[in-house]
């Protein structure tokens, strides 16, 4: 399936890139590219992964305090949020 980002969720990836870069060199390129290998599994077996509530399915990084939050909409994987798992969940269900 063809995975597509919504704006924001978009923004939290560049945020949390920019974020570990600051903190160490080179950790900010690992998170991109574990965050790349999530979202080919993601669109390759959305299924694979929990569902929250309704349609909405959380898949994690596995190096990263960080989750993605999508859901599936006919023959596209919508990821809308990119989150800090200690944040308030209240935060990304506002974009549902």
């Amino acid at each position: 399936m063809r995975v597509a980002l919504t704006s924001m969720a978009e923004a939290e990836v560049a945020a949390a890139i920019d974020w570990y870069e600051a903190e160490a060199p080179r950790i900010g390129i690992g998170f991109m590219d574990e965050f790349d290998a999530l979202l080919r599994r993601v669109g390759n077996n959305p299924a694979e992964f929990p569902r929250l509530r309704g349609d909405v399915r959380r898949a994690g990084l596995p190096r990263f305090p960080y989750g993605l939050l999508f859901r599936t909409r006919h023959d596209v994987v919508e990821v809308f949020a990119c989150f800090h798992v200690s944040r308030d969940p209240r935060s990304w269900q506002t974009r549902l």
